[in-house]
């Protein structure tokens, strides 16, 4: 068993046992054929990875490697909205009439803003801090931003990552506003896990830990059976990941340049209704 899948497992069954059920209230989300998506939620769940102990991919289903990384490094490398600059359809439902998201994701990262050592987009200044001030408890992106929260087609689910050195490890948190279970938990620490290890190793840092706080952790109505029978399934030991130790800068990263080495994993197995 893998340490992401013991975690989810006691995540789920947490949400599912002790959860509160939203089905007597107004929900925004509606399923494809306009029904309401309730669902059964946690209040604020926090997970700790150690990237030095194991890389936190799930092998109860497996997770699409090649788009998880092109998504991430979409939003932080090319700080990209247009969907048309992305490999998968992830985000085709939230697309406008101009290709785009709107102001949201990767178009905030690429905003640049003044500091006493110049102008940079919030990318470029963590990395300009994890290589020149090492020991800043100010090294963090924030995408929420309230001014542009009526030009954004979604709001950001995962929205803030704060970053830390200490000593030679490069550790992380993840704050996340809202989490689909099934469809994105793991989606998520997989892309974050990698990003880490990107900024570490172009920063000459080990990865150290993860940590994933999520303030509203829910189950969608319509994906229980799906949870359910999922976290009965056998389990498998994590991969090796590995970066290609050739790249020193992160705008040179590439999707081939991120490996897992013999990921084992059930298939996806059933359809994933997606709420929007």
């Amino acid at each position: 068993m893998s340490i992401a899948d013991k975690i989810y497992i006691e995540n789920c069954r947490d949400i599912l046992e002790n959860g509160f059920y939203d089905d007597e209230l107004e929900v925004r989300p509606r399923w494809e054929d306009g029904t309401p998506a309730h669902t059964v939620k946690k209040f604020c769940l926090v997970n700790r990875y150690d990237l030095r102990e194991e890389f936190p991919i799930m092998t109860l289903r497996k997770t699409g490697v090649k788009n998880c990384v092109d998504e991430i490094l979409w939003i932080w490398q090319k700080k990209s909205n247009r969907i048309s600059e992305l490999g998968s359809h992830i985000w085709d439902s939230w697309a406008g009439e101009d290709g785009t998201i709107g102001k949201a994701y990767g178009y905030q990262l690429g905003i640049k803003h003044k500091y006493p050592e110049g102008e940079f987009d919030q990318v470029d200044r963590v990395l300009y801090d994890l290589k020149n001030n090492p020991a800043s408890r100010r090294i963090m992106t924030n995408i929420y931003n309230h001014a542009d929260l009526h030009g954004m087609n979604l709001y950001p689910c995962a929205y803030s990552m704060t970053f830390n050195v200490t000593g030679k490890y490069l550790n992380g948190i993840l704050n996340q506003r809202s989490q689909d279970m099934l469809v994105a938990n793991n989606w998520n620490v997989v892309q974050y896990a990698v990003l880490l290890s990107m900024f570490a190793q172009v920063s000459g840092l080990i990865p150290g830990e993860l940590v994933h706080v999520i303030a509203d952790a829910h189950i969608y109505d319509r994906h229980i059976p799906l949870v359910k029978e999922m976290i009965e399934r056998p389990q498998f030991d994590a991969p090796k990941f590995h970066l290609n130790p050739d790249v020193k800068d992160f705008y040179d990263f590439k999707v081939e340049d991120v490996v897992f080495e013999n990921y084992e994993a059930n298939p996806i197995g059933f359809k994933i209704p997606v709420a929007i």
